[in-house]
């Protein structure tokens, strides 16, 4: 981190680049996993949670206890499901599986692709730069505004009559 300045020699060393450098670390990662060798992460989306283990297999997906096919119909949700491993070059590489409560398909499609993308990274930081780039380890703040009096719904108003 960077040392504290408390004198104006101090500060003037610094300026003229004499002084001591500000000491650069890097964060070096180590793999996240259990002594099943699985890694663990929880993925959000709107009021969706999902708990998510991820380990080396055969590309196998299960979402409380069913297969993706299954729980997410829509092709939009299973295609949502493995943006992950395109992105990081892993296909069929890694085992899922997710227990996933709240929200809608959607919110819960979304929930699991984050708790993909989290324990990807734990598993293996190599994959960190590629999911970061690409948006997945951040958490898709936006939730459903709320309902205001004197309004129809958040913001539509009521119909206006004229007589």
């Amino acid at each position: 981190m960077t040392e504290e300045i408390k004198s104006l020699e101090g500060l003037e060393a610094v300026a003229e680049g004499t002084g001591a450098p500000a000491a650069e670390e890097t964060i070096s990662r180590e793999p996240v996993r259990d002594e099943l060798g699985r890694s663990y992460a929880t993925g959000k989306r709107k009021d969706a949670v999902a708990r998510v283990w991820i380990k080396p297999g055969s590309g196998k997906v299960q979402v409380n206890g069913k297969t993706m096919d299954k729980y997410f119909a829509r092709p939009v949700l299973q295609m949502i499901l493995r943006q992950p491993f395109s992105v990081a070059g892993v296909e069929d590489e890694f085992d899922v599986m997710a227990t996933v409560t709240g929200g809608g398909l959607s919110g819960q499609a979304g929930a699991v692709k984050h708790g993909i993308s989290k324990a990807l990274q734990l598993y293996d930081p190599a994959l960190r730069p590629a999911l970061k780039a690409a948006g997945f380890l951040t958490r898709d703040s936006r939730v459903v505004e709320r309902k205001k009096f004197g309004r129809r719904k958040a913001r539509r108003s009521f119909q206006f009559s004229k007589r």
